[in-house]
Formats: structure tokens, C-alpha cells, sequence
């Protein structure tokens, strides 16, 4: 490890929505020659796993008042302010020329610590409306990113489109050929996340079991569900002769969703963001509990394009969700243009233009000077 190269100090919660945009702006700076550090919290350090050998790992106490009893939450500012108290002495220690938040209570102290000692710093959001911890800081950084457009931001905040990140593994397949629906295999995959997979486990097997007898046979699917839904998920395909993979998380996503025809899914950041970078139709599926409704926002440029077809939960019945299938799949020609709409709003260069400002905020702190990006 070179000591005299740049160090940047990345910031982000335990969440896929938060850690792959991370990870992926983490990857490009450490082939731009930069040492990177990530600081997370011990929830968020188990979801590190991706990321490149290269990257240090700081684990910093954080909390938030969402989870735990009244004791825990009482403790909350406690735990927030001794987290902060070292990140401030550990950048005091190693001098980091920038840090990037990219949102999750485990951000907090690396964000807060970079605040109170001035250093060049900047938030990135993934989502199309700003989450908590990203609210508290968009006025207290030098520079905001978004990875969604438009990104509803607070008065007198400059937002700079990037587009969501992705990682190399995504990336790798950016545009790979689609082939569209015929009389031959054709997979699905069918995605919730951490927070909304029960939904689709329980409407996505029967609205498919229902789909024309000429389609049915052709059909593949690769299923995520929780694990308690694994089980029954998966008989329920075998009772229905469908040929399909059930697992609580696919290592391959990149791979799986290359060869789909079809994409069931909620509409999260990293997910819309894969989809656009690699070029797939999608039926989105906004989780109905996000208390500011992001998920919906982060379809719109897919809905719009007429990339995706946008199913609320209110809206998301078997018999409606297997009419959309149908449509799709005996349609080579929609799912194609459907396919090339996706990759129209993709952004898939966003880690070069997110390191783009990270270098260009490191230049204007040397120099006092640089180029806005």
C-alpha cells in the first residue's frame, strides 16, 4: 500500500442500497491509485464482503432511534457522539482528502467528524428523495450527488446527476445482448430485497402457475425469498411444473439478470440502476412501507421511457400481475423496445463521474482551485 497516495473515506450504511454504490465508487478509486477506507458500523462491516481486498475497513459505533427499546434509543446520542469523537481522531491520524457519505445511520460519525474538521466532503443519494441521514448533512457538504433524477432536494441544494454506481460485476455486462421472448427458454427473475420479498413470494408463483400453457412450459425462473418462504415457495413451483431456482440471495444477480427475458422486483435504487446499466424489462413493485415513497420516484425514469410497468402494492394481484407477464412475454417486440428503453436512461459510466468530483473537491482543496464537475 502506497502511504503518500490520496486517502478518500467512504461512509455508508448496511444496506445493498447503500453498500453496492460504495463498493463501486471504492473499486474505481483504488484503480485511480487512491487508498480507501470504508466507515461503517459493526451491522454494516457484515455486508463488506465485495468489497476489493484493498479497502481498509473502520468500525464505528453509530445507532439510530428506529431500532432497539427505550434504553437502547436513550443510548442513541451516546453511541452517535463516541463514534464521532473517533472518526475525528482517526482523521486527525491519517488525513483523508475527502469523504463521501452515502447515506445509513452508520455514515454519521465519519460525516459529522469531516464537518467539524473542514475537510472536502460530499453525500451521494441513491434514492429520488433524500433519506434521513443524507437530509441532516445536503446543506453541510460541498457537494451532493444523485443518483436518481430528478432527486428532490432542500431549498438552495445543488444536485449533480451521476447516476447510481454500480459494481464492476454489473458493469462488466453493460448492454449485453438481450434476447427477447420466443418459443425457447425464457428466465425471470424475481427480486424483493432485504425488506419486501414476502409480497412477491406470495403473488408472483400463482400469477405465473396462470400464465397461457404456450408460455408456461418455456418458462425459467430464479426466485428470491426470505428464508422462512423458501419452503413453500419453492413446492408450490414443483407442484405447478415450473422449472425454478429459490434462494434467500443470489451471488450472481449480475449473471441472472443478463439472461432474463423479465425482471420482477422492487424498485430500489441499485436495482433500477442495474437495470439500466445492463438493459432489461422490468415490472417494479414499489415497497409500500418507505415512509417517503422513494421507491416509487426511483421507477419514474424507467416508467417513463417505457422500460418499465410500475405495479403498486395496492395494484399487485395475481390475476393483473399475470395479464403484464403475458403481455410482455408474447410480445418479442415490446420486450425489445422495453430492453433498449432501459439502457436509454442508464447511466453506467456513474462511478467514473462520481470519482470525477471526488478528485475534482480534492484538487480544490490543494489548490484552491479546480474544475466544477
Amino acid at each position: 500500500m502506497n502511504l503518500s497516495a490520496p486517502l478518500l473515506v467512504i461512509a455508508a450504511g448496511g444496506t445493498g442500497g447503500h453498500m453496492f454504490p460504495a463498493q463501486a465508487l471504492a473499486e474505481t478509486m483504488l484503480a485511480r491509485g487512491w487508498r480507501v477506507k470504508l466507515s461503517t458500523d459493526a451491522r454494516g462491516a457484515r455486508y463488506t464482503g465485495g468489497f476489493p481486498p484493498g479497502v481498509e475497513i473502520e468500525v464505528i459505533s453509530s445507532a439510530t432511534f428506529a431500532r432497539g427499546g427505550l434504553i437502547a434509543r436513550a443510548l442513541v446520542p451516546l453511541r452517535v457522539a463516541g463514534g464521532v469523537i473517533k472518526s475525528v481522531w482517526r482523521m486527525m491520524l491519517d488525513r483523508p482528502s475527502v469523504i463521501v457519505g452515502f447515506g445509513g445511520y452508520p455514515a454519521i460519525p465519519a460525516v459529522a467528524a469531516a464537518t467539524i474538521l473542514r475537510k472536502p466532503r460530499m453525500i451521494h443519494e441513491q434514492n429520488g428523495v433524500l433519506g434521513r441521514v443524507n437530509q441532516i448533512f445536503a446543506k453541510r457538504v460541498d457537494l451532493v450527488a444523485c443518483g436518481t433524477w430528478p432527486t428532490t432536494l432542500p431549498e438552495g441544494v445543488e444536485g449533480h446527476h451521476t447516476g447510481n454506481p454500480v459494481r464492476a460485476a454489473i458493469h462488466d455486462r453493460a448492454g449485453a445482448g438481450y434476447i427477447p421472448p420466443g418459443d425457447y427458454p425464457m428466465s425471470i427473475l424475481v427480486m424483493g430485497g432485504s425488506q419486501g420479498a414476502r409480497i412477491l413470494s406470495d403473488v408472483v408463483p400463482p400469477a405465473l402457475a396462470a400464465l397461457p400453457s404456450d408460455l408456461l412450459r418455456h418458462v425459467r425462473v430464479s426466485h428470491q425469498a426470505r428464508e422462512e418462504d423458501i419452503e413453500r415457495v419453492a413446492a408450490f413451483y414443483a407442484e405447478n411444473g415450473i422449472d425454478a431456482d429459490v434462494e434467500p440471495f443470489f451471488h450472481d444477480v449480475p449473471k441472472r439478470m443478463s439472461e432474463a427475458q423479465l425482471v420482477i422486483a422492487r424498485a430500489g435504487a441499485s436495482t433500477v440502476a442495474d437495470l439500466t446499466v445492463i438493459g432489461r424489462p422490468s415490472i417494479l413493485v414499489p415497497l409500500a412501507a418507505a415512509i417517503r415513497d422513494e421507491q416509487t420516484a426511483n421507477a419514474r425514469g424507467l416508467v417513463q421511457a417505457e422500460a418499465a410497468i410500475l405495479m403498486p402494492e395496492s395494484h399487485f394481484h395475481v390475476e393483473t400481475l399475470a395479464e403484464h407477464v403475458t403481455s410482455i412475454l408474447s410480445n418479442p417486440q415490446a420486450a425489445e423496445h422495453m430492453a433498449r428503453a432501459a439502457l436509454s436512461v442508464g447511466k453506467p459510466d456513474a462511478a467514473e463521474d462520481l470519482a470525477g468530483m471526488v478528485e475534482y473537491l480534492a484538487t480544490k482543496k490543494n489548490n484552491g482551485d479546480g474544475q466544477k464537475p
